[in-house]
């Protein structure tokens, strides 16, 4: 039997808050949690290099908070990168049950729970074959966890950055709202851009193009795609 070798050594995974939501309203998941996890060690055990940045839409959005209550946004933004320090934590402890060593990261220094985040300290510990969990954003308001992600990616030296989402790909529209939307196997940065297309905000695609850096969008929904997507498989929507 011929084992399949990833094509990917060292990647990102892009989590949204929303995905560790699971099948709750609010919050996290953990049943949810550890499936992840376990799909997680699934391409850890093929040899590839993990490091994870976690955005905290299911506890506090400091865009849509700010808008909605007229929140000073820097202070909302704040808040949001405080909330995926507790996705962080909760993400390490079911990776950690099952086996994975694992360090997280911190954009805003707090020393009793998290490292600071260290660009060379990270390498080690991918290195060493610890899974590395980014969170607090970059640190700075205003910018996305999306933008977290490029920037962690281009520090780091990854392949790729997988962005996990609840949709198998990119459409031209939503395709719960559209039933005419049509689904892209493969874009461009520049189409991306020009088109508004909802792969990740422009600064963080403008990174990327930038650094030709490629964004594999795919549904986490569906257990094991992304070991799929690791193995080279041909699922969701490739930009480069």
């Amino acid at each position: 039997m011929t084992i399949k070798k990833a094509i990917y050594k060292r990647i990102v995974l892009k989590l949204s808050g929303e995905a560790l939501l699971g099948r709750e309203k609010h919050g996290i998941d953990l049943e949810f949690c550890v499936s992840l996890a376990r799909q997680i060690k699934e391409i850890h055990s093929l040899g590839v290099e993990v490091a994870i940045v976690v955005g905290a839409g299911n506890i506090f959005r400091g865009k849509l908070e700010s808008g909605n209550f007229g929140m000073d946004r820097s202070v909302a933004d704040y808040m949001g990168m405080l909330a995926t320090v507790i996705n962080g934590l909760a993400l390490q402890d079911v990776l950690e049950r099952i086996g994975i060593d694992t360090r997280v990261q911190t954009a805003i220094e707090m020393h009793a729970i998290a490292e600071p985040y260290i660009r060379r300290r990270a390498m080690r510990h991918l290195e060493k074959r610890r899974v590395v969990i980014f969170v607090a954003g970059t640190g700075n308001p205003y910018f996305t966890t999306d933008t977290a992600a490029a920037l962690r990616a281009m520090e780091i030296g990854a392949d790729v950055i997988l962005k996990a989402t609840k949709v198998d790909g990119v459409y031209s529209a939503d395709p719960k709202k559209d039933k005419s939307a049509k689904k892209f196997s493969k874009l461009k940065y520049l189409d991306v851009l020009k088109k508004g297309l909802k792969v990740m905000d422009a600064t963080a695609v403008s990174l990327c193009m930038d650094n030709n850096l490629p964004i594999v969008v795919f549904n986490l929904m569906k257990k094991g795609n992304i070991k799929r997507v690791v193995l080279g498989e041909k699922i969701g929507t490739i930009v480069k």
